[in-house]
């Protein structure tokens, strides 16, 4: 949990933030054109200086949910243990948020599975490409919309052996 003096610094700096608490973990939630902002507000001024994780909700069948795709960042101040979760929105057609690899190296990776499983595009990202699908792969397996069988793309694939990997 961050303390009151962040939490109160942060919606100082950002009032179009909302907050919620739960289980000692803060979350906010904050507008798109902002996320970027915040996030190198928390970096810069708060000292999380690690991003622990970033991952993807799909509410598309979640009911009363005015967005399709949360984007979660899980931030670490690894001076004193404490631990951020900041999540923000999108849609479609074309869900973007801006990249946080000028921030944390490690969002690099971590934005590349997001962009393979989910569809979502970092802009500005330096090698925004699959990362745990191959590139003849077209579609995005972790979207609600997508068939739980497949589309019949594991049968387009060669098989590879031990021997030739």
């Amino acid at each position: 949990m961050i303390s009151a003096a962040k939490l109160d610094r942060l919606k100082a700096a950002f009032p179009a933030i909302s907050h919620s608490e739960f289980r000692l973990q803060v979350r906010v939630v904050v507008p798109v054109e902002q996320v970027h902002q915040l996030l190198r507000f928390a970096k810069e001024q708060l000292g999380f200086d690690m991003l622990a994780d970033v991952t993807c909700v799909d509410y598309l069948h979640y009911r009363g949910a005015r967005d399709r795709y949360g984007l979660v960042y899980v931030l670490t101040n690894t001076q004193t243990n404490e631990r951020l979760i900041v999540r923000t929105f999108v849609n479609d057609p074309e869900p973007t948020v801006p990249t946080v690899v000028d921030l944390w190296e490690a969002a690099n990776w971590l934005e590349r599975e997001v962009w393979d499983l989910f569809g979502i595009r970092f802009a500005g990202h330096p090698d925004l490409r699959r990362i745990v699908l191959p590139p003849e792969f077209t579609a995005h397996p972790l979207r609600k919309d997508y068939p739980l069988q497949g589309r019949g793309e594991r049968h387009n694939f060669p098989v590879i052996t031990r021997s030739e990997g």
